[in-house]
């Protein structure tokens, strides 16, 4: 059978779907189990195909116009004998009317079981292949998964491992287990199908029948054709170099520069200043005059010296004419706080396009606009709208939502927390968050990957920077807009759409990125990637002074699937000696008890005692350092200085705590993840 030209003369004819039979034909090319059926074309033909088959047997109005057949009347089930199978060849042959090719006969699969599998073209990720609980009832418990095509083995196996229905794939009511390998070959013959004929827009095969012997079959299919769509023309490409360049640049101009706090061309101004960025610096504002006790120039045309970064705060109506003049001035970069473009609707949209069209042919580089700035705090850069300095670190954080990008950086300040480099992305008129995955992929630096996203620009290309990212160093998402509300919050904030999220979870899952769903959960796994050595497996050790505490992170850990092995009794007495004591609560204690007591004895408990959880915190670091296995704390007592990540000199790895056990095991499980993902 030659697909390719089939296909393209039942386009030239101008059908939009194959029939059941054409749809059944081209997947038993790609390897699909299909069931055994024959066509007839009046009611002796169906008669004696029935009889050839065996009764009972299914009948069907077959045509490329009848798509949904069941709905119409259009297919009999449990046939039983010749005058039953005029009865339906009658009944279909009245409803299908003119529409109708034939009669379709197939032989009754005896089976409780019916599973879903399809393809469909997403316009962000391409060919998706989906596998599910199918029959009338597929709609209704959206019980399915996703990936996208390609396809690898273990792809399809972990997609019949995530299906809640796990009992069907199993031996199930006298019936045997599964076929999986079957199920697995239809899976992967839809991811081929997918790759090699991108004008197939769909495929459902409904049910995906499995019969008493565990064999499985293609009951029904429909193959929908459509157009090849014209390739969508995404931004081009941004070398990571030059993305690096502007987080180090040896100069800055603040072209908007204020002297009225408050406002953007002063915050920023401010706060690079006064957190030490050693650079030089020149503030530009049409007034002239001076700020800060800064000379202020009329135009960056007036700066006597070399710039390597513009951060411009100026009105969206006057962005354009600055290129000329970055242009000019040989300002390679500009970091475009000004808000007013494609977040605001179809006009913004627009003028944010030709602002990057006019840029790119003037080599100037854009980051934003509607950004909040950046910071790189290994050059003492803190650009943003707040003055937070986050120690150096392997962190590095985008953030489509620069606000939510500021406070985290303020977060991970509180916590102890090092940064690498932190990017509010703004609109991405330019830099997308496809290209800061290919910056991530070069920079030595980054050991983990911190994302907020509310859209990609080209789904692929993030997918596919994801796989070669994840598999060097972890990726932690938070996603905006997954409900309704949601989406249409992320849409007007950043001017771009949303793919499906169960669409997106998968891309997740198939690419190894760490997905969450709270804010805190990324730092927390900022936190424990950054300092800790990588999980061996999902068995896990709980050391406790008090019972409860112990059962209740057993319940947790067996909730996030970490396993808790027994322990030998030898171990436990060793394990007993150990216990630490709340001193400094216990000294406030006695002091409002006994106003007589000591207070530079109680100072003396207070000092030694912290000298013993500096060295508490060491070992801790050089056990991890030994046996290559991550230890997380849990300070249920906790006090204002208290953070989660304490630095141990001369070590590579941190101490870590959190102020309680779910977080704790949440953040070792999602760890564990991880590491599957790296060991598949």
């Amino acid at each position: 059978m030659d697909i390719q030209k089939f296909l393209k003369n039942a386009m030239r004819e101008g059908k939009s779907a194959l029939t059941e039979k054409e749809s059944k034909e081209l997947l038993h090319e790609y390897g699909v189990p299909v069931i055994r059926e024959t066509v007839a074309q009046n009611a002796g033909e169906a008669v004696r195909h029935a009889e050839e088959i065996g009764f009972p047997v299914v009948l069907k109005g077959l045509g490329s116009t009848l798509l949904h057949k069941t709905e119409q009347g259009l297919v009999h089930l449990n046939i039983a004998d010749a005058d039953a199978v005029k009865i339906a060849v009658s009944s279909i042959e009245k409803r299908a009317a003119d529409k109708l090719e034939g009669i379709l006969v197939q032989p009754r699969v005896q089976g409780n079981r019916e599973f879903v599998a399809g393809l469909f073209q997403d316009p962000q990720f391409g060919p998706v292949i989906m596998f599910g609980i199918g029959g009338i009832l597929t709609e209704a418990l959206s019980d399915v998964s996703f990936r996208l095509a390609p396809l690898t083995e273990k792809d399809a196996n972990e997609m019949l491992g995530e299906i809640r229905a796990q009992k069907l794939l199993g031996k199930f009511r006298g019936e045997e287990s599964v076929d999986r390998d079957k199920l697995i070959r239809a899976l992967m013959g839809l991811s081929e199908i997918g790759i090699d004929f991108p004008e197939i827009t769909e495929v459902d095969i409904n049910p995906l029948m499995a019969a008493e012997d565990g064999s499985v079959c293609a009951a029904d299919a429909l193959v929908i054709l459509g157009k090849k769509d014209k390739k969508t023309k995404f931004k081009p490409r941004v070398d990571p170099r030059r993305i690096g360049s502007l987080f180090y640049p040896e100069s800055i101009a603040f072209v908007g520069a204020s002297a009225q706090v408050g406002k953007w061309g002063n915050m920023l101004m401010a706060n690079t200043i006064s957190n030490g960025y050693k650079g030089k610096i020149f503030l530009v504002n049409p007034k002239g005059g001076m700020i800060a006790g800064r000379k202020v120039y009329r135009s960056v045309a007036e700066i006597p010296d070399n710039v390597d970064l513009g951060v411009v705060t100026v009105p969206a109506s006057k962005v354009m004419d600055l290129i000329p003049e970055f242009r000019d001035k040989k300002i390679r970069n500009m970091l475009l706080i000004t808000s007013g473009f494609g977040e605001t609707g179809k006009t913004g949209k627009q003028n944010e396009e030709k602002l990057a069209t006019l840029a790119e042919e003037s080599g100037i580089l854009v980051l934003g606009p509607n950004t909040m700035g950046i910071t790189n705090p290994h050059i003492d850069l803190c650009c943003i709208s707040s003055s937070v300095s986050p120690r150096p670190g392997s962190t590095a954080i985008v953030a489509q939502s620069g606000n939510m990008g500021v406070q985290l950086l303020a977060f991970a300040e509180a916590q102890g927390i090092g940064i690498r480099a932190f990017s509010g992305s703004g609109n991405e008129a330019m830099i997308t968050i496809e290209d800061y995955m290919d910056g991530f992929e070069a920079d030595e630096l980054t050991r983990t990957v911190m994302l907020y996203i509310e859209s990609v620009k080209n789904g692929r290309r993030f997918f596919e920077g994801a796989c070669r990212v994840g598999k060097k160093k972890p990726i932690v998402l938070l996603k905006g807009g997954q409900s309704r509300a949601g989406n249409r919050a992320a849409s007007s904030h950043t001017g771009a759409l949303t793919s499906d999220t169960k669409v997106f979870n998968a891309v997740c899952r198939q690419a190894g990125i760490v997905k969450v769903e709270h804010t805190m959960d990324l730092l927390d796994l900022a936190a424990v990637f950054s300092s800790l050595p990588l999980p061996k497996g999902n068995r896990t050790a709980i050391m406790t002074l008090g019972g409860g505490w112990g059962v209740i992170t057993a319940d947790l850990c067996s909730k996030y699937n970490l396993e808790v092995p027994g322990l030998s009794d030898d171990l436990i007495k060793k394990i007993d000696k150990g216990r630490k004591i709340f001193v400094q609560k216990m000294a406030d204690s006695i002091i409002r008890a006994d106003p007589a007591a000591s207070s530079e004895f109680l100072e003396d408990v207070v000092r030694q005692m912290a000298s013993y959880e500096e060295y508490y915190s060491e070992q801790l670091a050089r056990l991890m350092e030994k046996y290559q296995k991550p230890i997380l704390g849990v300070s249920l007592l906790t006090g204002a200085e208290d953070r989660t990540v304490y630095t141990i000199e001369k070590s590579i790895y941190k101490s870590v705590f959190f102020p309680s056990p779910e977080r704790a095991v949440k953040a070792l499980s999602r760890m564990v993840e991880y590491v599957h993902f790296l060991n598949r």
